[in-house]
């Protein structure tokens, strides 16, 4: 198991975790969210940077959600006010 250092651009975290292998660039991989929903993420970054310890790389990524995955976020909830007072609108309602 290779222990990988994952930054997350969505959220603005850092964590460890195991990979078999050493995801690539522009793969995608199934992570937690902080409400404890899985979501899809895009690795758009991979890189090594030499360990403090012997001469050993350890691999970088950098993720970011992937388009599309968010649509149960509070931006685009079918539950809000705002998302039906849209829709009411759009079909003409509200005259």
């Amino acid at each position: 198991m290779i222990e990988i250092e994952v930054q997350n651009e969505t959220h603005q975290t850092q964590s460890r975790i195991r990979f078999a292998a050493v995801p690539r660039i522009g793969e995608g991989l199934r992570l937690r969210e902080p409400d404890g929903m899985w979501a899809s993420y895009d690795v758009l970054d991979v890189w090594y940077q030499k360990a403090e310890f012997g001469d050993v790389w350890m691999p970088y990524l950098h993720v970011r959600v992937t388009p599309g995955e968010m649509i149960g976020s509070i931006e685009a909830d079918p539950y809000s006010d705002d998302y039906a007072a849209q829709g009411y609108a759009s079909m003409g309602g509200g005259r």
